[in-house]
């Protein structure tokens, strides 16, 4: 995508909309995400991952995966609807969202394919499946996206990468990889993008991704790549 004045108005005006919705309270969830969507194209299925009993990574302050996950999903999802998108969640509570199983392994297949059936079954679906790395080495960072095995898929990753590595990690080096051996994204009928927002491993990063300022930021340039992105498709 090139960019102009047109984009560079675009992204100020998402920020300028995310910081006056998330100011209104500590919680990402606000009033405008109760507002009528305009008509658009897509219906953009957020998917906040892991909940309840399956927490995911541990990051290294000792907080679960999910909780990072919920807060920034739900910050994104206030901020499509902002922008005009009719949107779901495929949970938008600490939950896990299974429906069969006696061990943690099977609720967590079921929790999987719980959210496979959601993507399926809604009708003009993105799915944004948002998560949080975790790596032995301390110093890894930076946010990194992940697509399905189609065209549409990774170009949009192509854009949100690039976007999140020149407004979020200026300098870093991630860049977009196909899935390989993710259940949600290797079952979804729909464009999918899985984004790594950062390495909970990593205390400087950590730190920035409890922060809701940097939440803020991350959840701007994600809104406004997606929302540029199906602007022009």
């Amino acid at each position: 995508m090139k960019k102009g004045r047109g984009w560079l108005w675009f992204y100020g005006l998402t920020i300028a909309a995310v910081l006056l919705a998330a100011d209104w309270g500590s919680r990402a969830v606000t009033a405008v995400a109760e507002s009528q969507p305009l008509s658009r194209r897509y219906c953009i299925l957020i998917d906040p991952g892991h909940g309840g009993e399956d927490g995911g990574a541990i990051s290294c302050t000792g907080l679960a995966e999910s909780a990072y996950n919920l807060e920034i999903s739900l910050r994104l999802n206030d901020l499509f609807h902002l922008l005009g998108y009719e949107t779901k969640m495929t949970r938008t509570t600490d939950t896990s969202i299974y429906t069969t199983g006696q061990t943690l392994s099977q609720k967590k297949m079921s929790d999987l394919k719980e959210r496979v059936r959601i993507a399926n079954e809604t009708e003009n679906t993105l799915l944004l499946s948002i998560h949080q790395n975790n790596f032995p080495d301390s110093h890894s960072s930076g946010a990194q996206v992940f697509y399905c095995d189609n065209a549409f898929s990774k170009e949009l990753a192509g854009i949100l990468q690039d976007e999140l590595r020149e407004q979020l990690n200026p300098g870093g080096h991630r860049a977009i990889k196909k899935v390989n051996g993710v259940y949600l994204m290797e079952h979804i009928l729909c464009p999918g993008v899985l984004i790594e927002c950062g390495f909970l491993s990593n205390p400087a990063e950590e730190a920035q991704l409890r922060s809701p300022t940097y939440q803020k930021k991350l959840v701007c340039i994600i809104g406004a790549s997606v929302s540029q992105y199906l602007s022009n498709t």
